[in-house]
């Protein structure tokens, strides 16, 4: 229990001065203010929501056991945007050109995390839907590939999937090899 003297501090001495009555010593109790401090904190954490964490559905498509699945033809290069996680935050992308073709260092681009990959996802999802037909399935015949290198991290990875989430975009690959083209293609760039 806590106390306050409030009694004054002078001394009665003998001297010509007015004679002042003793002054008794308050006491407040502050038990009843913790236990209020406590109630509030009960309150509070009561009355609050707690944040809840938040995650990306990722859609993978289902194992098949059936052994009589028939091949599909592979990808042209032209419906595909391949997007390089590099180094230092940098993102390089491919857009309708294969690593293997003689004009893919010409056209290798450098852009950032954010606005600038945004921008680059949807000329290419512009410029591949509006030369080639809608697939059988109803699909867009768009596809991005996205391929994280050794130096990228895995915050990259997010950012580049919450950007197919921001563009709508359906169809996209995650593949974690790089072919010995692509490796020459990027060279320094993706080199630990």
């Amino acid at each position: 229990m806590a106390e306050i003297d409030t009694s004054g501090g002078g001394g009665h001495g003998k001297g010509g001065g007015k004679v002042r009555g003793k002054k008794m010593s308050t006491r407040v109790d502050m038990t009843p203010m913790v236990d209020l401090g406590f109630l509030l904190i009960t309150f509070f954490m009561l009355a609050t929501t707690m944040s809840k964490p938040t995650s990306m559905t990722l859609s993978v498509p289902h194992k098949e056991k059936d052994e009589s699945r028939k091949d599909t033809e592979p990808l042209k290069a032209s419906k595909v945007l391949t997007i390089f996680m590099g180094k230092f935050n940098d993102v390089y992308l491919l857009d309708g050109i294969a690593a293997d073709d003689e004009k893919a260092p010409e056209a290798l681009q450098k852009v950032g995390y954010g606005s600038e990959l945004r921008d680059a996802i949807f000329k290419a999802k512009q410029r591949v839907n509006s030369s080639f037909p809608v697939e059988e399935d109803g699909l867009e015949p768009f596809v991005a590939v996205i391929k994280p290198t050794p130096v990228s991290t895995y915050k990259n990875l997010v950012d580049v999937l919450d950007e197919m989430a921001i563009t709508k975009t359906k169809r996209y690959a995650m593949v974690d090899n790089l072919t010995d083209s692509e490796k020459k293609l990027l060279g320094d760039k993706i080199a630990p």
